[in-house]
């Protein structure tokens, strides 16, 4: 029995039965026995690979987004980014590497709940104490009269256990969060909608149907399942708040409707991960594996706009970025240098993240601010 499986024993015994969210977030986030308190994250050397661990690629492209958005906002000397769920920071780490042109306004902050996590920020990235990253440009005199106050260049960058609270218009990230969040598990019965919780069997856990009413939900047949996130709705609420007028939040994600979702086996949009291999069942081995459910994008409120990832990249100028690749692939062939080796990896890089099978086929949800 792992220790998250007791942690979950434990919550039974004192309560009954209990929804699947809270399970999910005792096996992924307790801070002692959880799976990202415990080692688990993206990566190479982690468990599983998301579009940043490819390579800088996807990086460099968010970077020239940045890049746009900056400009479309007036170039302010205080450009805020916040990351949700930044993991190790490697997306952090190839934006900056990729030299944005707003790079001496950025204020980059990094969020990640998982301490372990948090404690690999430093690795590459230069952290600031997270007031000197939001000064203001102009401070009041005795007099009341304005004095222009030096900013410090960035970038700057932080890193924080939860979301912070920013003036102005921010840019929100999230890569491959909100599948990561906790969600509860609704059954189809020929009765009606039922909840799955978890309960006690002996010295195992089990299933336990309870009932509910719910509206709203598609036509299913008996067995049908369905994940619902009370989880990514208030995760879009304060990201959306965050991010403020003239802001916005971009993630990246994969998702289907609930249509979709309640007509294949609730297994193939539940899956779980460990050392790069698809792990057990979902419910098994808390805390040694990562747990990742589909994001029903039709229950999003409020609604996003969403794109695949591959067209999103596109319009955002990866193409460009190959082309330049190849160019210098082609100068520098001969020499054979790091730059050359570089430049000539951003065309499998592309391919990867294109490819309609796979990465290319995530979404790309945004939402303007408010």
């Amino acid at each position: 029995m792992t220790p998250a499986e007791q942690a979950v024993r434990a919550a039974i015994a004192r309560r009954g039965p209990i929804p699947l969210d809270e399970v999910v977030e005792i096996a992924l986030y307790h801070p002692q026995v959880g799976f990202y308190a415990t080692g688990g994250r993206a990566g190479r050397e982690g468990d599983f690979l998301t579009s940043p661990e490819v390579g800088p690629l996807f990086g460099a492209v968010v970077a020239r987004s940045l890049d746009g958005w900056w400009i479309e906002a007036g170039r302010p000397d205080a450009f805020a980014v916040v990351e949700v769920g930044a993991g190790p920071g490697t997306l952090a780490r190839t934006i900056l590497a990729a030299k944005p042109a707003c790079a001496p306004a950025l204020r980059y902050v990094l969020v990640e709940r998982s301490a372990a996590q948090r404690a690999r920020h430093a690795e590459g990235l230069s952290l600031e104490d997270p007031a000197a990253a939001f000064a203001s440009p102009l401070e009041p005199t005795d007099d009341r009269e304005p004095t222009s106050a030096v900013m410090p260049s960035g970038p700057i960058v932080v890193s924080l256990a939860e979301l912070p609270r920013l003036p102005g218009p921010t840019v929100v990230l999230a890569n491959e969060l909100l599948d990561n969040l906790p969600f509860r598990l609704l059954q189809r019965t020929d009765t009606g909608w039922a909840e799955v919780r978890l309960g006690l069997d002996g010295d195992g856990l089990a299933e336990v149907l309870v009932p509910v009413a719910a509206a709203g939900l598609p036509a299913a047949e008996p067995g049908a399942r369905l994940p619902v996130s009370a989880a990514i709705t208030d995760w879009v609420r304060d990201a959306v708040a965050l991010a403020g007028p003239g802001g916005r939040v971009v993630a990246f994600d994969y998702v289907a409707s609930s249509v979709d979702l309640v007509s294949r086996p609730w297994t193939e949009w539940v899956r779980t991960y460990r050392q790069h291999d698809r792990g057990s069942m979902p419910f098994e081995a808390l805390g040694t594996q990562d747990i990742t459910c589909e994001v029903a994008v039709d229950q999003i409120v409020p609604a996003p706009i969403v794109s695949t990832q591959a067209d999103w990249l596109r319009r955002q100028g990866i193409d460009d970025l190959v082309a330049e690749g190849r160019r210098i692939w082609q100068e520098r062939a001969a020499i054979g240098d790091l730059a050359a080796i570089r430049a000539r990896s951003r065309i499998t890089e592309a391919e990867a993240l294109l490819d309609p099978t796979g990465l290319g086929a995530f979404h790309v949800l945004e939402w303007p601010g408010r």
